[in-house]
C-alpha cells in the first residue's frame, strides 16, 4: 500500500465489483472529493463514499463480502487493483481489507481530464432517475456500440471479486442484439484474472460510464470466451473474444457527479 497512498489520495472515483444474493456480478462507480480514498493501515482501504440506493452495490455490502476495486486515473493512464473483503460499513463509507493489491499497464486507457461538480460534493442532491430492464433499448445499444471504455466485474466461485478496465476505439464492442454483446480481448498484462474467472464462473457485470451525459449503464449476465480463429480475425488486434448475454440492465442518470474532458485515445488501441 505504501507506494499507492499518494495515488489513491488524488482520485475522485473508484470502480467496485460486487455479488448479489442471486450470485450475479455487478460493477459500480463510487465518486468523491479527492482524499475520499484513504489507506487506513497496512491492509485496509477506507472508501469515504456509499452507493446510492438505486445502485445494485447498495444491496451487496454484507460484512465479509468479497469486493474487487479498481482505482484509475484517466489523465495519467494509471490504475491499481485491490481485491479483498468488506470489514466495516459506517455512515460515511466502507472499510475493505485487502488480500491482493497490484498495478496494471496503461494500455487502452483513453486519457481524460476530470473536473469536480457540485453533485460529487453533495451526492444526496443527485435525485437519480433509474431504468431497469432485462434487455437493451435501441438507445442503450447505440451507447455501447460507441463506447471507448467499460469495466468488467468477475469472481471465482466461493472467493474473491475482481474489476478490470477494457478500452478501445469507439466500435470495438459489437452489439449482436438486445441481449448479446461481443468484445475483443487484447494483449495486456498476461495475468488473465478476468478470463480465468470466466472459465470457472461465467457470471460477470459490465459498467459503461457515459462521460458526457453523467449517467451509467450497468449490466449483469453471463460470459464465455470465444477461441474460433475466423471470428477472432474479424476484430482487429483481438487475441480472443468474449461473448456476453444480458440478464439485467440498470441505467442510472446523474450517477457520476464528475465532468470529463474530451478523450485522448490510447496509441495502443487497435485500428
Amino acid at each position: 500500500f505504501d507506494s499507492a497512498i499518494e495515488f489513491l489520495k488524488g482520485l475522485p472515483l473508484i470502480i467496485v465489483a460486487s455479488c448479489d444474493s442471486q450470485r450475479h456480478l455487478w460493477a459500480s462507480l463510487l465518486t468523491g472529493i479527492p482524499g475520499f480514498l484513504e489507506v487506513f493501515d497496512a491492509k485496509t482501504l477506507v472508501v469515504g463514499a456509499l452507493p446510492q440506493p438505486d445502485d445494485p452495490l447498495s444491496n451487496n455490502l454484507q460484512l465479509g463480502d468479497a469486493l474487487g476495486l479498481l482505482a484509475i486515473d484517466f489523465a495519467s493512464r494509471s490504475r491499481l487493483r485491490l481485491n479483498g473483503q468488506l470489514t466495516l460499513q459506517t455512515n460515511d463509507g466502507l472499510h475493505i481489507e485487502a488480500n491482493e493489491v497490484f498495478g496494471n499497464c496503461p494500455k487502452y486507457i483513453q486519457a481524460r481530464e476530470i473536473t469536480l461538480t457540485q453533485d460529487v460534493q453533495r451526492p444526496s442532491n443527485r435525485h437519480n432517475l433509474t431504468n431497469r430492464d432485462t434487455s437493451l433499448s435501441a438507445e442503450q445499444q447505440s451507447w455501447i456500440a460507441n463506447a471507448d471504455t467499460f469495466f468488467i466485474a468477475s469472481a471465482y466461485p466461493g472467493g474473491g471479486a475482481d474489476t478490470s478496465h477494457r478500452g478501445g476505439n469507439p466500435g470495438f464492442l459489437r452489439v449482436v442484439n438486445e441481449r448479446q454483446l461481443i468484445f475483443p480481448d487484447y494483449s495486456g498484462n498476461m495475468m488473465f484474472n478476468t478470463l480465468g474467472n470466466i472459465a470457472v464462473n461465467p457470471s460477470v457485470g459490465l459498467l459503461f460510464p457515459d462521460f458526457e451525459a453523467d449517467r451509467t449503464l450497468q449490466l449483469t449476465g453471463r460470459a464465455v470466451v470465444i477461441w474460433d480463429k475466423d471470428r477472432i480475425a474479424s476484430f482487429p488486434g483481438a487475441q480472443r473474444l468474449v461473448a456476453f448475454e444480458v440478464d439485467e440492465v440498470v441505467e442510472r442518470r446523474r450517477a457520476i457527479g464528475l465532468q470529463f474532458g474530451s478523450p485522448e485515445y490510447s496509441r495502443f488501441n487497435p485500428r
